[in-house]
């Protein structure tokens, strides 16, 4: 089948898929969940033909890749507690009535056909058909090729088990082809495909903004700063910057850079530094953090750099307003955090830099879906437009309007 053909029968399924109640998109997840642990030996095999073709096998990707007994069981538990989830699709948003007589009421709506590019992690296969199922979108389903035989048995799996239950299966389509024509050839279809999420590095979304026909969700990294400001309980922040730093370095809500104000006391960026060295973060610092402390020079590239790894840089501020300049221009406008107990300050921080998160005396870490209480995300958006933060269920949807009126006609 051809990538217009699936993207064809997703739309048509779309319109299907919106008028189906809750408990039937629960019912088809409960079978999708249940199929992956009964058909748990399909994945292995399928798992095992991608490890072999993988030639790192101490890499951190080579880890993401590898599927195991209990990264199967999260993938079920994960469908099951989207299953948990309210479900968005005609949540009423805003109700009035005018003069006129109409009465309108705004309500939550699908995107109708999300299509996902995506790279190396098997469970994104699952994780996405789950939330683009409850919240009542088709999806189109392109993996990448190191993952191309497990991403295929897991879909089958879930496609076989919607249609041994009598459910319909055109909802997902899965895209047997790892060629990046596959991919330029899916952000041709505007016709059928409403959105592009992608899911990978740089390279996947800067191809797929420079060629999709249709809008995009797409998140920049996490080049995440910390400031702190002389009125900081020391600490307290000593503590969030090191959860914000060492508790998962290769993620995007990770901390990456330190911004400290020039009337800080110079024992605590000591202390700051020598805790952050115990922990083996290797430290960058600007001239004048290399005056009162044995750190790496800092070089201009360093400002850019999302590091994803136990590396951070410490530089010296004058005051709140160039922090939040500098941060402004290096930023990739994820997740930015204020030390301080002063409240004018926080604030101004809060309003005035331009990031998806924005936090006051809080790890950055807290960066996700499920921390928020959304549950299950497909990412963390950068953008402002359509979606913002984590995408979620609600972040999923569009919205429309139903107006009733007692036959009223406009004069």
């Amino acid at each position: 089948m051809s990538v217009q053909e699936m993207c064809s029968r997703a739309k048509e399924a779309s319109f299907r898929l919106a008028n189906l109640s809750t408990d039937t998109k629960n019912a088809m997840l409960k079978v999708m969940a249940d199929a992956l642990t009964d058909n748990i030996d399909i994945i292995f095999e399928a798992n095992k033909i991608d490890l072999d073709n993988y030639e790192d096998k101490t890499s951190a990707f080579y880890d993401r890749l590898t599927v195991t007994e209990d990264r199967i069981n999260l993938m079920k538990e994960g469908l099951l507690q989207i299953i948990e989830l309210p479900d968005p699709v005609g949540e009423v948003v805003e109700e009035f009535t005018l003069d006129s007589g109409l009465d309108i009421k705004k309500v939550r709506a699908p995107l109708g056909v999300i299509g996902i590019i995506y790279e190396a992690r098997p469970n994104v296969t699952v994780d996405c058909v789950g939330l683009t199922l409850k919240s009542s979108n088709a999806v189109v389903l392109r993996g990448g090729k190191e993952a191309i035989n497990t991403n295929r048995a897991i879909a089958n799996i879930m496609k076989s088990a919607l249609e041994n239950n009598g459910f319909d299966s055109e909802i997902m389509q899965f895209i047997d082809d790892t060629t990046r024509e596959s991919s330029y050839e899916l952000l041709q279809q505007d016709k059928f495909v409403d959105v592009i999420i992608p899911r990978g590095g740089e390279g996947l979304k800067k191809f797929i903004l420079a060629n999709a026909k249709m809008p995009v969700i797409a998140s920049a990294g996490g080049n995440c700063h910390a400031y702190i400001d002389n009125t900081a309980d020391f600490e307290l922040a000593t503590k969030v910057i090191l959860n914000a730093k060492t508790q998962r370095v290769s993620v995007c809500n990770a901390l990456e850079h330190i911004l400290v104000d020039k009337n800080v006391n110079v024992r605590y960026m000591q202390s700051l530094i020598s805790s952050l060295q115990e922990n083996n973060v290797r430290v960058k610092g600007d001239n004048i953090i290399q005056h009162i402390a044995e750190v790496e020079p800092m070089t201009p590239e360093d400002d850019d750099t999302e590091y994803l790894d136990y590396i951070v840089s410490i530089k010296v501020v004058n005051g709140l307003e160039e922090a939040i300049n500098h941060i402004n221009k290096h930023s990739t406008h994820h997740s930015e955090v204020i030390l301080s107990n002063d409240k004018t300050a926080c604030e101004i921080f809060s309003r005035a830099v331009d990031s998806a998160c924005v936090y006051t005396n809080t790890s950055t870490r807290f960066t996700d879906g499920f921390q928020f209480g959304y549950g299950a995300e497909m990412g963390i958006s950068t953008q402002k437009l359509h979606a913002r933060g984590p995408i979620a269920l609600k972040e999923l949807t569009s919205v429309k309007y139903n107006i009733s009126s007692n036959g009223a006609v406009r004069k």
